[in-house]
């Protein structure tokens, strides 16, 4: 009885001090820290929960705190939100200036405030990137940075990816940007191996950032213009993209969950005849075979709905000298076409250590990640028989792929011809799987000699291993396969190391004066080696095995082995950077690094990069102190030197190799004067802030020359097979306008929308160069041996389509060309202007965003339709349904297939990339701030554009030159729905 009278008198004490607290009654004044004038419509919440208000005409406000809360949080529009426990029944809160123009951004082998931003630098926060369906992390900021073009290569999940910054900056491949993940920069090149090649071609390379989660990414940055990337030297001509990974907050432990489940489709189905419009086909043309007398969709019978599930788990744990962030994801992605998909187990570990007081610590870095791919037969480089989308787009309509329970070809229906391949049974009789296991890490001491100088010391490693099992069954009717089956494996390694040591010293020389001093030494060490085995010739099988596992049973004559090694490749650099910030006026920095690569020739091993560049802030000028129009203005200007070593490794040496037949034959004739491709660029920027920082945004110019063009010349055929690098003459000159805006357009207590919009204009030319013509754009399939499509030549952009001009048909049906069918320049495949917007808006609990992208004014070449489903298939495999009834006369089915204007296409696009709609549920049970979310991703495509998606690029080379905006039956592109939960604990 005693206990419970204790229990009772706690209670009722229990409830008069909660209705005591619980109507406690805060009020303020919410001001410009800057200037102390009121802040209207400022946002003042109780911390932890939905109750708040907004200020007054006079920045006044009052709230009454729910029971149990003590703390306000104080935002407005462009200035830092501020958290202050009330402690009284007065909380006045004065707000700092803009977040937007105040964040930190990272730079090479720093930070800096955003508002002391001296080059070109674009960043973006984890709530800024793209949501949905991610596996590799460029796709994050896809449409979201101004001059940066992302371009998916397959509709593969994991597929390789296009990435330009600021257009093309190179005539040969090793054109991508160089990403840099916590101070490491990586290779560039994914150790994914491939099979021998035969005639269903090698399979397609994966996204070298495959390997990392995509949700341990916290900021990503952007360095555009040479006076911010020149600090990476020879390796960031290209742009640098800096990828830095969440770490725990101190004092804080943290606990959070998130999954994701999903569905996916086809975007977009090319438009080829059915069973019934392939019979009026063949009366039109009167024709009186071809006729199987059914109706079957082959295309669709190859796809499925893929499902998706992504897992991710992350526990961070903050002490005073320790913090460890720990995260763990599962991804499971089914393609959309059978036998597709990836799985990634991934894993990683942030740690940061204080000792002595804080006088020196360490950070420790880990992520390490292994991904399975099933590979379907879909390579854009397979001969005219080898490409699952090829057979099922040319697969005759109104013949079954099944005839009583087996697979229907020439065997059993007359109507398939010998080199038709039922793609039902390509897909049975094909098994490829890839594995690749990669493991980054680093280890990163530091020491602060003085308050004001610190010695830091990075060690980093980037392994990578992979493995690629495959098999060919002897049943199927591809050439070079039939009657033997085919089996390969193969393994590549590759691996890079990096010694990094750095002095940094900051100090305020007087009141007015702030200087910055970077100093560094870094090595840097490339090691890519590989081999593999193929056999061909299995005779005694069981159907259904996979002949990977039995390659010794392969005929004694018909195999294969293979290894390689690249030369080893060192890079030695020395780098230093000053900042100098005067007052709030003017910041000044100046870069030089000095690199000294393997690469090069005896004469040139070592190449220097500096750059300059300055911001000058008018907003804090006497003359504008009067001015109502601005809330931020500053004027940057820059100048910068970067350079190109992605070439291949031993150019500039003699090199000899092994050839078929046990002899020695040289591979590469030296240049001891090969040198830098150097990339000077001119930027001016403009950045700016108005209507209370409701309206901010940047303004840029730029002017890229690229010299010392890096080419073998042999390049041009016919030529002996002896390569031979040395710098060309000649210049790649970019130019553009870069145009960010961001808009809050709404931002009222109940209600929040925010308005993002980019867009860049381009220019390419190559100019002053007077060698022979450089051919790329190879073409594929049927009428295409040998034929190529795009050179690059002077006075015109790269990639330069130079084809027949097709005038139409004759009354014969025949093709008809002008200048008697002599190629002529055609357009370009280089979009020149670059879109981007999106918009999110808040409703409380509620928040929608969406995001559009585009390009416009490029061209694409249709090779799929040329080669692949011509009207010369009439009466054996399908066609191009436009094809049909698409002129006055008909085309005759002996037209002969060739290449040139008719198949250019405009690659105009606007894309709803994706959208997301998630409502915060609060706290659930044991689980908080739990959030669920509907994503999807190409919802929308508006296009005239007649294949996949103008959105896909078939690369393929040319000696080495990369072709560009050709599509050649690639993975199609998929459209996706995911629902999402996070929680955390």
């Amino acid at each position: 009885m005693k206990k419970l009278s204790t229990l009772l008198s706690f209670f009722a004490f229990m409830v008069l001090a909660l209705s005591s607290t619980a109507q406690r009654s805060v009020s303020g004044v919410v001001t410009d820290g800057s200037n102390g004038e009121a802040l209207i419509g400022a946002t003042v919440v109780a911390l932890g929960t939905d109750v708040g208000t907004i200020t007054d005409i006079d920045g006044s406000y009052t709230l009454s705190l729910p029971a149990g809360v003590d703390a306000l949080v104080f935002s407005y529009t462009g200035y830092q939100s501020q958290t202050i426990t009330a402690t009284g029944d007065v909380v006045n809160a004065a707000l700092s200036a803009g977040q937007l123009i105040n964040e930190v951004v990272v730079v090479g082998y720093g930070t800096v405030r955003k508002r002391d931003l001296t080059g070109s630098v674009a960043s973006l926060k984890e709530e800024d990137f793209n949501k949905g369906l991610v596996i590799s992390s460029d796709q994050l900021l896809q449409g979201r940075v101004p001059g940066v073009n992302i371009v998916n290569n397959s509709g593969q999940p994991g597929g390789q990816a296009t990435v330009k910054i600021r257009g093309n900056n190179s005539i040969r491949s090793g054109a991508d940007p160089l990403y840099v993940v916590d101070g490491i920069p990586l290779d560039g090149r994914t150790p994914k191996a491939s099979l021998l090649s035969t005639d269903i071609g090698s399979i397609e390379n994966s996204n070298p950032l495959n390997f990392l989660n995509p949700s341990d990414i916290a900021s990503i940055e952007v360095l555009k213009d040479a006076s911010s990337a020149a600090i990476y030297g020879s390796r960031a001509s290209n742009g640098v993209i800096l990828i830095t990974t969440k770490k725990a907050r101190e004092g804080k432990t943290d606990v959070s969950f998130g999954a994701n489940f999903g569905t996916s489709s086809l975007l977009k189905k090319y438009d080829v005849l059915s069973g019934d419009e392939y019979r009026s086909a063949l009366s039109a043309y009167g024709l009186t075979s071809g006729d199987g007398g059914g109706s079957v969709d082959a295309f669709d019978e190859i796809l499925r709905t893929g499902a998706t599930q992504n897992y991710n788990l992350s526990i961070g744990v903050g002490g005073e000298n320790s913090r460890t962030r720990f995260s763990a994801n599962y991804t499971n992605v089914d393609g959309i076409v059978k036998e597709s998909g990836l799985k990634r187990y991934s894993g990683s570990i942030n740690s940061q250590y204080k000792f002595l007081d804080g006088k020196a610590g360490a950070d420790v870095f880990m992520v390490a990640s292994h991904t399975g791919e099933d590979i379907s037969p879909i390579s854009t480089n397979a001969g005219f028989t080898g490409n699952l989308v090829g057979q099922a787009l040319q697969w005759n309509p109104t013949i079954p792929l099944m005839t009583d329970g087996e697979f229907t070809t020439g065997l059993n229906n007359a109507g398939v011809g010998a080199t038709t391949i039922n793609p039902l049974q390509l897909l049975d009789a094909h098994s490829e799987k890839a594995q690749t296991t990669v493991i980054l890490g680093s280890i990163s001491p530091y020491y602060n000699i003085t308050d004001n100088l610190q010695y830091r010391y990075r060690l980093g490693v980037n392994y990578g291993t992979g493995t690629t099992r495959g098999s060919m069954s002897k049943d199927i009717n591809v050439q070079g396969i039939e009657g033997l089956g085919f089996a390969g494996l193969s393994n590549n390694t590759l691996l890079t190391t990096l010694h990094a040591h750095t002095l940094n010293f900051n100090t305020d020389i007087n009141d007015n004066i702030s200087l910055n001093l970077l100093g560094g030494y870094e090595y840097q060490k490339f090691d890519f080696k590989g081999f593999g085995f193929g056999g061909f010739g299995f005779d005694d099988t069981i159907d259904g095995f996979d002949l990977s596992n039995a390659l010794q049973n392969s005929n004694n004559d018909n195999r294969v082995v293979f290894s390689f090694a690249d030369p080893i490749v060192e890079l030695q650099s020395y780098f230093a950077r000053a900042t100098f910030g005067i007052g709030e006026r003017f910041d000044v920095t100046a870069t030089v690094r000095a690199d000294g690569s393997t690469k090069f020739g005896e004469n040139n091993k070592y190449g220097v990069f500096p750059s300059l560049a300055a911001r000058w802030n008018l907003i804090n000028e006497s003359f504008m102190e009067n001015s109502s129009a601005f809330d931020d203005l500053a004027l940057r200007v820059g100048w910068g030197v970067t350079g190109n070593q992605e070439f291949p490794a031993g150019s500039a040496i003699n090199r000899f190799g092994l050839n078929g037949n046990n002899g020695i034959s040289q591979e590469n004739i030296g240049n001891p004067d090969l040198q830098w491709e150097e990339s000077s660029t001119f930027n001016i920027g403009l950045d700016f802030a108005i209507l209370d920082y409701k309206v901010s945004g940047t303004v840029e110019y730029y002017n890229r020359v690229t010299s010392n063009l890096l080419l073998d010349p042999f390049v041009q055929e016919p030529g002996p097979p002896i390569r031979a690098w040395k710098n060309i003459d000649g210049e790649l000159v970019n130019t553009g306008v870069e145009l960010g805006l961001n808009i809050f357009a709404v931002d009222a207590e109940s209600v929040k929308v925010n308005v993002g919009i980019n867009a860049a204009f381009l220019n390419n030319e190559l100019r002053d160069y007077t060698g022979p013509d450089i051919l790329t754009g190879n073409l594929f399939g049927q009428g295409s041996t040998g034929a190529f499509v795009q050179k690059h030549v002077n006075g015109e952009p790269l990639n330069t389509f130079f084809v027949r001009d097709y005038q139409g048909l004759d009354e014969n049906g025949n093709s008809v060309y002008a200048n008697d069918g002599e190629p002529v320049a055609f357009g370009d495949p280089n979009a020149d202007i670059i879109l981007g917007f999106n918009i999110n808006a808040d409703f409380g609990k509620l928040s929608i965003g969406t995001n559009w992208n585009g390009a416009f004014g490029h061209m694409l070449y249709n090779n799929t339709s040329m080669s692949v489903i011509p009207i010369g298939n009439l009466g054996n495999r399908n066609v191009d349904a436009a094809l049909i009834g698409s002129g006055s006369s008909l085309e005759s089915t002996a037209n002969p297939i060739a290449s040139s204007s008719r198949y250019l296409e405009s690659g105009d696009f606007v894309k709803l990339a994706n959208a997301t709609a998630s409502y915060a549920l609060g706290d659930v049970s044991s689980f908080k701030d739990v959030r669920i979310s509907l994503t999807g991703q190409n919802l929308l495509i508006l296009t005239d554009y007649s294949g996949f998606d103008p959105e896909i690029n078939t690369v393929n080379l040319r000696n080495g030159i990369p072709s560009s905006g050709i599509e050649y039956i690639p993975y199609p592109s998929a459209r996706t729905i995911l629902l999402g939960v996070t929680a955390s604990f």
